[in-house]
């Protein structure tokens, strides 16, 4: 028997279109709708307003969860949809649920503090008060219903659907998966996603694998426009050296953004090589991060999966390095003088315990600044490697006077080059491939780099709330029956939220700038008179 058109799996796209947060896919079919990660949007404050809206489908309606890794932009609405009625089991590898089983609890402190700092000043401002996305007791809700799955090996997920987990070489646990759907007769229909594709010889992963073969490839595309020069271990740690070294001269601190999860314990290994090999001043490491401390022994406990394992065992316990609980001992870090290094999250800079380092050290001409990461669109860590002169934090106007500088050799990502070699390695791939995670330029540029290997009209760039109907014989749009969330013009760009932000500081500093009061009074009455002539 074979199936009728309308049995054949639906593929929608609830996150990541266009943009490399959020990430959410569904399948749908007759007997199941399973969903592949469900991750918080960050970036610009259109995009984070989709986490406090109603989910594109009825939590409670959700067989099944598939989690590629413990990233919260994959991870980070899990709690919600626990809360809001889903009940069925989430399937990762076993590090992906411990790393969990810290990250998300994370996840809801940082929003219950910070909703509480935005109702305070709400109160103050006579506006109504928020709750948070989630709590931490709905955090660790989802914990019972998680079920631990090894590399290479099948999970029956629902009836006629099974999985399989190949490394993805992009954060300990991280997972491309294999779906395997029965076709009715007809050979399965296999689906793979490729969560986040790590590069080649990353520190502590291996090299990313795969099945080949598939019917359908979801894949990623951040660093698609984007080819990085092919730099060995030991000439990152030399440039990271220079910029200690820098920072270390300038005689102030080396404030580093960092993802606490991965992206922190690597910086942990060439900063200890670093400073055992004498090229860089030995000095206090603090690691102002409880979700980095937590991860640090996860970590530790995997040591043995882990590539480097040994030295990362080496550099936790390193003589230099501090790992800070209270939030008091946070807050005594900016009382210090001198040089010293601070690593803390988030690393977009858009929530944690960096926003008071910044806060405290962006004014100082002896800081620097050193972003480790990929800075989403709209976030703080982007708007500040743009060049900004001044910025807000927590409602204060911070002036920029330390040296920002990015060092973008820690990637977890594949590059162009990798990815499209990844994507090649999989083939044949009998159908379409779907492009996502990825901002407009990562996803047309590697477009544009596949194009001779693809039939016209295969790669496909999904917008955000786009679905497909998947057959063998390839896929066809699914009308949409409800408004989209976000006009696709406004997805993985800045918003109006940014653009008042950025007009604010400008006529501020204009003001603050202009040579007498007579100057300032010109200004305001220049934007007094625009803003009557827009109401008119």
């Amino acid at each position: 028997m074979t199936l009728d058109s309308d049995q054949h799996p639906v593929l929608r796209f609830h996150g990541a279109a266009h943009c490399v947060t959020g990430s959410c896919y569904e399948i749908e079919t007759p007997h199941w709708r399973i969903l592949i990660d469900c991750g918080l949007f960050q970036g610009s404050k259109s995009e984070r307003e989709l986490n406090y809206g109603a989910f594109p489908f009825p939590p409670d309606a959700i067989d099944a969860v598939i989690l590629t890794h413990a990233h919260i932009d994959h991870s980070g609405l899990l709690p919600k949809l626990v809360r809001q009625g889903f009940r069925g089991p989430i399937y990762a590898t076993k590090a992906t649920i411990d790393l969990c089983s810290v990250m998300l609890p994370d996840a809801a402190h940082i929003q219950e503090t910070e909703v509480d700092q935005l109702n305070r000043r709400n109160a103050q401002r006579g506006r109504p008060l928020v709750e948070p996305i989630y709590r931490k007791e709905d955090a660790v809700a989802c914990m019972p219903l998680f079920r631990g799955a090894q590399y290479g090996d099948w999970s029956t997920v629902a009836e006629g659907l099974r999985v399989r987990f190949w490394n993805a070489g992009h954060l300990l646990g991280s997972s491309s998966v294999e779906l395997e759907l029965d076709g009715g007769g007809r050979s399965p229909m296999r689906i793979v996603f490729s969560g986040d594709i790590g590069p080649g010889h990353k520190l502590l992963q291996a090299d990313p694998q795969g099945p080949s073969g598939v019917d359908y490839l979801v894949c990623e595309a951040t660093y698609g426009n984007r080819d990085r020069a092919d730099v060995s271990p030991e000439e990152r740690r030399s440039m990271l050296g220079e910029i200690v070294r820098g920072a270390a001269q300038a005689n102030g601190p080396l404030i580093i953004p960092s993802f606490a999860v991965e992206r922190t314990q690597e910086l942990l290994v060439d900063l200890h090589l670093l400073m055992q090999a004498g090229e860089v001043p030995r000095v206090p490491i603090f690691v102002d991060s409880p979700l980095a401390t937590r991860a640090s022994a996860i970590f530790q406990r995997h040591a043995d999966e882990i590539e480097k394992g040994d030295v990362l065992r080496q550099a936790l316990i390193s003589a230099e390095l501090r790992f800070t609980d209270t939030v008091e001992q946070s807050k005594a870090i900016n009382r210090l003088t001198g040089f010293f290094v601070v690593i803390a999250a988030s690393g977009m800079c858009d929530a944690g315990r960096i926003r008071h380092h910044l806060k405290a050290n962006l004014w100082r001409k002896n800081a620097t600044v050193m972003m480790a990461g990929y800075q989403v669109q709209g976030s703080l860590g982007r708007i500040l490697l743009d060049g900004a002169r001044r910025v807000r934090i927590q409602g204060e106007e911070i002036q920029v006077r330390a040296n920002v500088t990015f060092f973008d050799l820690y990637s977890g990502h594949a590059d162009a080059v990798e990815l499209v070699a990844w994507i090649l390695a999989r083939g044949p791939i009998e159908q379409s491939l779907f492009l996502t995670h990825g901002e407009e330029e990562g996803l047309t540029g590697l477009a544009d780099r596949l194009k001779g290997s693809f039939p016209e009209g295969r790669i496909i760039k999904p917008q955000l709330d786009d679905a497909f109907r998947l057959s063998p014989e390839g896929c066809l749009p699914v009308e949409i029956n409800h408004a989209r969330r976000l006009k696709p013009e406004s997805v993985g760009r800045l918003d109006w939220h940014n653009d008042l932000s950025r007009l604010l500081l400008d006529v501020s500093e204009a003001v603050n700038s202009a040579a007498d009061e007579r100057g300032r009074a010109k200004i305001i009455r220049r934007m007094q008179r625009a803003l009557t002539a827009q109401g008119d």
